[in-house]
């Protein structure tokens, strides 16, 4: 293993750049547009929480693979090209901010009803109750599984390999197809997926018992 990491550390290193930047974008990305659908879910209106929960059932239910291949092959059939890092991004984050709108959405829904009504009675308007006082809660309740969600989202990002991402699971490939190594190359395609994700677990662990 040592070899290989030696030998081939330009390309391992340069999947494991294309990795961690596809991983960031998918993360905030998501977030952001799991927070919104998680809004909609609970919508008092009719049609946004139709349309918010249709969202999340497709694509929670639909495979991170089939999504990423209907960007690699569908969308550049009849609008733009689109490369395989994009595609995979593109695809991450939507698999992905699935999960994350009903992890925000069980976080939201966790929080006393009281609240809700104590910030009312207070003179806060509906939305400034949910930013203001009972957003802040739910997060708090969803770190932990949220920590989960990114992990599996940087784990998942191997999905690039498919699509010629340049990932890091692209790279281990194509030295295992080179060496005819393959134990050792996987070996430390392992070891470097772990140094991505180690750091962001205990990260999520410490900002759990910050926030707590």
């Amino acid at each position: 293993m040592i070899n290989i990491l030696v030998r081939y550390w330009p390309e391992l290193w340069s999947g494991l750049l294309s990795t961690l930047g596809s991983s960031l974008l998918a993360l905030v990305g998501s977030l952001i547009l799991g927070t919104l659908f998680a809004f909609m879910e609970i919508s008092s209106h009719r049609w946004v929480k139709f349309i918010g929960r249709v969202y999340v059932e497709v694509f929670r239910n639909i495979p991170l693979l089939v999504v990423t291949m209907f960007f690699y092959v569908v969308i550049p059939m009849f609008i733009a090209k689109v490369n395989g890092f994009t595609a995979g991004t593109i695809g991450l984050t939507i698999y992905t901010s699935a999960f994350i709108a009903e992890t925000v959405r069980a976080g939201i829904e966790a929080v006393d009803t009281g609240q809700m009504e104590a910030a009312r009675s207070t003179g806060l308007t509906y939305t400034q109750a949910m930013v203001q006082i009972i957003f802040p809660q739910a997060i708090k309740i969803t770190i932990p599984p949220l920590g989960n969600q990114f992990i599996n989202l940087v784990k998942n990002s191997s999905v690039l390999a498919f699509v010629a991402g340049f990932d890091l699971m692209y790279q281990g490939n194509v030295v295992a197809a080179t060496t005819f190594n393959t134990s050792d190359t996987y070996l430390a395609v392992g070891l470097m997926y772990l140094i991505l994700t180690l750091p962001l677990s205990y990260f999520m662990r410490y900002l759990e018992k910050r926030l707590a």
